[in-house]
């Protein structure tokens, strides 16, 4: 039987998802009829983004699931109409590109690298930066992106924990967990990667009381969410020095408003939510494989939580 699979996301985004996923679907032997315009109650599985403008899924008395295209969820999972279950985007090429974005950032501020690629007074001073194991880095969010960056980055030598809700173990990373861990993890954050999902308990995580908790002259690199952390509350400690830079990759608003202070901060680096973007060849085949999955009974991967929001 062929499946009818919708793809419910911006219509700019087709042209690049057709191909792939039609792929991904021939490699695994599925029989599907992929469009943009399927009636509601023949449509078997929507691929799905968040800023589609499908937010009504009672017609979809037919579907058996809604595969995500985006790791964050927080688009979707409170939408009361969906019923069938819902699963997030988790794929090799995603966590690849987060891997390599927040590493890059974390070297970049561990070497003091700005410093030399901006210097427009041609100053000689050298001034070497502490080897990576005297260089206390802390991951909030173990989850499948923020384990990966702790473990690559405890192999370049860094002194790294991880934060969670609760406990999670990788290898050569020290586990912390729960309020007192929050409290530990906070002191010791010289450089603090934000990963954590957006949901009401993480907003505002990175709040005023948060900031002051970490060492003077620390770093914030916030590839996660941007409600993880309170505005007001990081400009005035990027003001006063006690938060020495900041670098975005995600905000409250996007794209971010051109009048934002984010912009002109000279502290601040602004990078346009590019850390984890999903690249079609690769989550192509989680789609699919999903698809597969449903079809022959099995466990959905990446399946949402409802109740804590990822």
């Amino acid at each position: 039987m062929t499946l009818n699979v919708l793809f419910a996301g911006k219509a700019e985004r087709w042209p690049y998802y057709q191909g792939p996923l039609n792929e991904a679907f021939k490699a695994l032997g599925i029989d599907a009829h992929l469009a943009t315009d399927i009636a509601p109650d023949q449509v078997d599985y929507i691929v799905y983004a968040p800023n589609s403008d499908l937010k009504d899924f009672t017609p979809y008395i037919r579907a058996k699931a809604v595969l995500n295209l985006w790791a964050g969820v927080e688009g979707i999972v409170g939408n009361k109409t969906l019923t069938i279950p819902l699963t997030r985007m988790v794929d090799a090429g995603l966590t690849q590109g987060m891997i390599e974005w927040v590493c890059g950032h974390t070297i970049r501020h561990h070497l003091g690298m700005d410093q030399h690629i901006v210097n427009p007074t041609h100053q000689w001073a050298p001034s070497p930066p502490p080897l990576a194991w005297d260089r206390s880095v802390v991951v909030f969010g173990m989850g499948e992106l923020g384990s990966a960056c702790a473990s690559v980055l405890a192999k370049f030598g860094f002194n790294v924990s991880g934060w969670s809700r609760s406990e999670k173990f990788v290898d050569r990373v020290t586990s912390l967990h729960g309020p007192d861990g929050l409290k530990t993890a906070l002191e010791k954050a010289k450089i603090a990667i934000l990963l954590l999902p957006d949901t009401p308990a993480t907003n505002n995580t990175f709040d005023a009381d948060a900031l002051e908790m970490m060492p003077e002259g620390a770093i914030i690199i916030n590839p996660g969410r941007g409600p993880l952390i309170d505005d007001e509350a990081l400009l005035v400690a990027l003001d006063s020095n006690h938060i020495a830079h900041a670098t975005l990759d995600t905000f409250r608003v996007e794209p971010l408003p051109e009048n934002h202070p984010y912009w002109t901060h000279p502290n601040v680096t602004v990078t346009p939510h590019v850390a984890a973007e999903t690249r079609p060849k690769h989550s192509s085949l989680t789609i699919a494989e999903n698809i597969r999955r449903g079809e022959v009974g099995e466990p959905f991967l990446h399946l949402v939580d409802r109740g804590v929001g990822y």
